[in-house]
């Protein structure tokens, strides 16, 4: 019957607002037919009460659309299973027959958009005195499983270390919420105070867990607290509304009696329970809740450390150019360790470990001397421009993060720059000692070609440096969540007391110890990992057949240095040098393209930054990048004076962008005109 109130034919006309009307005239109609057909009305009523009377209600409404299990993977798995397998019967269980009869999210406004007088006819068909006074009990059923679901969690030693661990557990206020509902319920169920009391309760509990949310943010976060967290805000909130529920009920005498206030609160209970069904049996929806708050911290952790990276004048431009130049310098090293490597004709698996330990030892080296590997940058400098990005609401912050994306490019040019002009040279003196010393090149003209030839523009070499960025920017994931790890598990506080190292190191150097590793764990986790990604992931990826490799634009210079000294002067007139010079060029736009891209989407995301303001940043840039070019890659004190008109007339084009976003809609003018303090959006 409810099958048939719903159906709209596939191809219908009807927008959303006819849709509804359409059903509520089916249901009138349904209603209408069954008054005149007496005989007929008393079997459908019949049936409709026994099932009420015979199916359990509490799960009703203390379980549909509230997390079941205890833990989130436990979860995950439950939502895996019921989309694969066939659900069984519902029985007796009302909360199944429920979530049966409204399928679809939308059935929610269907519901709330029906007439008082239609719910009245429908109670009277449903319901009478009997199976109200049984579902009065299922809520306080409901609100006591509730209520101890909460004292559960609010009590746990996860919970108490992060609110206040010396507070005597009878004083906490989730036992004092479970104290003073059950006097509500069975003490003084038409007593406003308690309820008041009871709601007041309830708004604590829910501050108790902002602040758990606000100890993670600062200390670091647990997906496992994080899903209980979730868990234990949405029983509350659930308790809100079923307390309400009742005291309509109570002030009503039995309530659902036609023209009695309430209908709206029931439409009201029953919409919230089939729009949080629907929105809780999501796998995906329930990934992205109990990982946002991760996926945020890592962010923001990348965020601080991606500033140090961020060039934004022309002695600061210097530096990197420097910086790059001293991890160019080691690159070339990590390329000659690579071929050694290779030379070895050790099994692949080995190889791939052997490279991988090459790759993170230079990662570290690079580290340890103070030098920058280009590629690394924008996955952690991306975030940074995220977090501006989400303090954009006047034309002078859009001005300002022209300046920042400008700032932020003309690093990743400069360190690009850096890095080619380290690995070229020590390449070739490299090889040139080599040759000296041994009498042969350092590849042979085979081994050389092939490397001319992968390197080439012509084939999967976009596709390979593509990836790479991927991998760059998991990286900075794993960078980013180690240093969440570090710090959600206390470990500065732990190693700098730990009995054995004060023992052998003291006191004072255990702590310095602890606060240097605290300071690089995430810098050392991301080397590590790096390393690991590049030397590895072919090695897998050929385990299961399929045909990927890594190009890694420092790397690939500086095998392109060493096949070209290998193969003589003569090599520059060949066609298949110039088409790997190509090849660079395509990996290093490739490798900081995607990198950025991906760590700048994820950065997006964490911050919820509006898609309209996200379309107004990047058609910013690309008129002011089409205008001026140099300005995002070169410091403004290398830029010629003319060119400032420029930057004035893309920060105008800006501000009319964001005028046309803006919200109120307010009238045009000219951005000389706009105050430097007036708030668009």
């Amino acid at each position: 019957m409810v099958h048939w109130l719903r159906h709209v034919p596939k191809v219908s006309m009807l927008d959303d607002e006819a849709r509804l009307r359409f059903r509520q005239e089916r249901l009138r109609f349904l209603l209408e037919w069954l008054d005149s057909n007496r005989d007929l009305r008393r079997v459908v009523q019949a049936t409709l009460q026994k099932t009420l009377r015979e199916a359990a209600g509490p799960e009703l409404f203390c379980a549909t659309g509230l997390p079941h299990e205890p833990a989130f993977f436990s979860e995950l798995s439950e939502h895996i299973v019921k989309l694969v397998l066939p659900k069984p019967p519902f029985e007796a269980d009302l909360s199944a027959l429920f979530t049966v009869l409204f399928p679809a999210q939308e059935d929610a406004d269907w519901l709330l958009a029906l007439d008082r007088d239609s719910v009245a006819q429908l109670w009277k068909l449903m319901a009478d005195d009997g199976i109200a006074h049984s579902y009065q009990h299922q809520i306080d059923e409901a609100l006591i499983y509730l209520a101890t679901m909460v004292l559960a969690d609010g009590i746990s030693k996860a919970f108490r270390q992060k609110l206040d661990p010396k507070m005597p557990l009878q004083a906490t206020p989730f036992m004092v919420l479970r104290r003073e509902l059950e006097t509500y319920l069975y003490v003084s169920p038409r007593d406003e105070a308690a309820l008041r009391s009871v709601r007041m309760l309830i708004a604590v509990c829910q501050a108790q867990t902002d602040r758990i949310y606000a100890h993670l943010d600062e200390h670091g976060v647990s997906v496992s607290l994080v899903y209980r967290v979730e868990r234990m805000r949405a029983q509350l909130t659930r308790m809100a509304l079923l307390a309400d529920m009742r005291s309509m009920i109570y002030s009503n005498g039995h309530g659902g009696q036609q023209g009695e206030p309430g209908t709206g609160q029931v439409q009201a209970l029953l919409g919230d329970l089939i729009a949080a069904h629907h929105q809780r049996s999501s796998v995906r929806g329930l990934i992205q809740r109990s990982f946002s708050l991760l996926a945020r911290k890592m962010v923001e952790r990348n965020a601080d450390h991606g500033e140090h990276y961020i060039a934004r004048d022309s002695k600061e431009y210097r530096a990197m150019l420097k910086a790059a130049g001293r991890g160019g310098v080691i690159t070339a090293f990590t390329v000659l360790g690579k071929s050694l490597v290779t030379g070895l004709g050790a099994a692949r698996f080995f190889e791939g470990i052997f490279a991988s330990l090459n790759y993170a030892v230079s990662f570290m080296a690079i580290s340890a001397v103070g030098g920058v590997l280009a590629t690394k940058q924008p996955a952690v400098t991306a975030p940074v421009l995220a977090s501006k990005m989400g303090q954009l609401d006047t034309v002078e912050g859009l001005r300002a993060l022209l300046t920042e994306i400008a700032q932020l490019l003309r690093s990743q040019a400069a360190a690009v720059f850096g890095n080619l002009m380290g690995v070229i040279p020590v390449m070739l003196l490299i090889s040139g000692l080599i040759m000296l010393s041994t009498d042969a090149p350092m590849m042979t003209a085979e081994h050389a070609r092939a490397s001319l030839h992968s390197l080439s523009v012509i084939g999967p070499t976009p596709l390979f440096a593509a990836f790479t960025g991927i991998l760059l920017w998991l990286s900075s994931l794993a960078s980013g969540f180690t240093d969440n790890w570090f710090a959600l598990r206390r470990l500065r506080e732990a190693l700098a007391q730990q009995r054995r190292l004060v023992y052998v190191l003291g006191a004072m150097r255990a702590e310095r110890w602890a606060g240097w590793l605290d300071r690089n764990v995430a810098q050392i986790a991301g080397n590590l990992s790096l390393g690991l990604l590049l030397g590895m992931t072919p090695v897998l990826a050929q385990f299961f057949g399929l045909p990927l490799d890594v190009r890694h634009v420092t790397l690939a210079t500086g095998s392109l240095t060493a096949a070209a000294s290998s193969l003589g002067w003569e090599v520059l007139a060949a066609p298949q040098f110039w088409l790997a010079v190509a090849g660079i060029a395509s990996i290093g736009v490739l490798n900081v393209g995607v990198s950025f891209a991906c760590a700048l989407t994820l950065a997006l995301r964490a911050r919820d930054v509006p898609a309209r303001i996200r379309r107004l940043v990047f058609r910013a840039v690309l008129r002011r990048f089409s205008a001026s070019p140099r300005f995002f890659l070169f410091p403004e004190a290398a830029a010629s004076k003319p060119e400032a008109p420029v930057e004035s007339d893309a920060a105008d084009t800006a501000s009319d962008d964001t005028r046309q976003a803006d919200v109120g809609r307010q009238p045009e003018s000219t951005p000389s005109d706009q105050h430097p303090g007036s708030r668009h959006g």
